[in-house]
């Protein structure tokens, strides 16, 4: 079976002492394509070297994320907007952007600009979004109906709205980006799962954080995925075959693999 990990973040300090045994497992497990949303650009360096040297199985987004939107938030667009507009780099999708209000709102303002001009960037050169939203799906959702368009490209990364959401996320055209989480007694993400239609989910590690079952609590890494694919497939009551051609599809697809 082949799988495609549509977020996970392997340039990242975590993996330093085992970076490369890390990827072997993740193609040893099916794991055969891996998207690396950008944080900022105190991370853009290191996604560049990783990507550098795996260019077969790695793909590369830019994006500035919120939580990284503070007073500087114009010098780190003017890098995103660069990055995208002005590099030979081929960037699969505009990522990670979205808004994040779980600490605290101080920049709610500008985290809003930040997403709108970003959203407006992937528009104008025909690439999906990968979005963060915590606390934050009201905000988000309403600033989407102000863009008023009529359809958009995008995941909505580790989701972790309601059933409710999830259906409004999937009728604007948006898929979900399903995690570790989803393995995790009494998740509520596992009713969304079964509410939306298999054509709507992608898998996504978003390592080294959310380990599944039973690796909870430990560093996430991309050869996971299976175990993510296996609880999808049981609480649909279909083969792990079908969710991995599935979900695989649909990643070539919207990203463009």
């Amino acid at each position: 079976m082949i799988y495609v990990d549509t977020h996970c973040h392997l340039y990242d300090e975590a993996f330093d002492a085992d970076r490369d045994d890390t990827l072997r497992r993740a193609l040893d497990a099916g794991v055969t394509t891996l998207l690396l949303p950008d944080i900022d650009s105190s991370s853009t360096p290191h996604l560049d070297t990783f990507l550098q040297a795996h260019p077969d199985c790695c793909r590369p987004m830019a994006g500035l994320h919120p939580t990284s939107v503070k007073d500087d938030f114009e010098q780190e667009l003017r890098h995103v907007h660069d990055r995208l507009y002005d590099s030979h780099i081929p960037f699969i999708a505009v990522g990670e952007i979205g808004m994040d209000l779980y600490w605290d709102r101080t920049y709610e303002e500008q985290q809003r600009e930040v997403l709108k001009r970003q959203m407006l960037w992937a528009e104008e050169l025909d690439l999906p979004v990968c979005l963060h939203i915590r606390k934050a799906h009201n905000e988000v959702f309403g600033l989407l109906r102000d863009l008023n368009r009529p359809r958009w490209r995008g995941v909505m990364h580790c989701f972790g709205g309601s059933v409710q959401e999830a259906r409004r996320a999937v009728e604007m055209g948006f898929h979900l980006g399903i995690g570790g989480v989803v393995t995790f007694k009494n998740a509520t993400l596992a009713d969304v799962v079964q509410a939306v239609p298999l054509e709507s989910l992608l898998l996504e590690t978003d390592a080294p954080y959310l380990s599944p079952v039973p690796h909870r609590g430990q560093r996430n890494e991309p050869a996971y995925i299976p175990l993510i694919a296996q609880r999808i497939a049981d609480l649909r009551g279909i083969t792990l075959d079908q969710v991995a051609e599935t979900t695989t599809a649909l990643a070539r697809t919207l990203f463009r693999l």
